[in-house]
């Protein structure tokens, strides 16, 4: 029975990702041409289509992508914890809405950590680098407004980990123990 929970978590915790990434690049306008743009898109397109018949967009977000994204991370909870023998609450509605908050905080956290790690190691312009980059950019820019480069070192990462794993700490102890997923 872990294997199977497991593999799902995977495979759920795959699907969140990729539909986080879809309405987070829609939402910085990243470059729509970009290799991992278009893994993405076309991932997500089979899926997301048919419930944007239902849900259209608002204002230049896309709802539906994000109601999606809200829907598996509710139904991870829901089966994992009706395949681990607990019941349906309606709090697993709540609790849903804060496993996909989480979720975009680490897919942020990991980002950053992947761009720390290329600016080593990568010279020149790399399409990932710069996807991750407008993806990072509305959370890093108003802390490197207030945090201006240090002899050209850039502490608005540090700041962003401080800040996100203050959030962690937050929501996690908002969560039941055995809601932790």
């Amino acid at each position: 029975m872990e294997a199977i929970i497991y593999l799902l978590r995977f495979a759920f915790d795959a699907l969140l990702m990729i539909l986080i990434l879809r309405f987070w690049l829609q939402w910085v306008k990243a470059d729509f041409y970009n290799p991992l743009s278009q893994f993405i898109v076309k991932v997500s397109n089979p899926i997301v289509v048919p419930v944007r018949r239902i849900i259209p967009g608002f204002g230049g977000l896309d709802l539906a992508t994000i109601v999606l994204a809200y829907t598996i991370a509710t139904l991870k909870l829901v089966s994992i914890t009706v395949l681990s023998g607990g019941g349906f609450d309606l709090i697993f509605l709540y609790i849903g809405l804060l496993i996909l908050i989480k979720k975009i905080g680490f897919l942020l956290f990991v980002i950053m950590i992947i761009m720390a790690i290329m600016s080593w190691v990568v010279q020149g312009y790399n399409p990932t680098l710069m996807i991750f980059h407008q993806l990072t950019e509305p959370f890093l820019r108003p802390i490197r407004s207030i945090i201006p480069n240090i002899g050209g070192l850039d502490l608005s990462m540090i700041v962003a980990f401080l800040i996100m794993n203050v959030l962690n700490i937050m929501l996690s102890s908002s969560l039941p123990y055995w809601a932790v997923i």
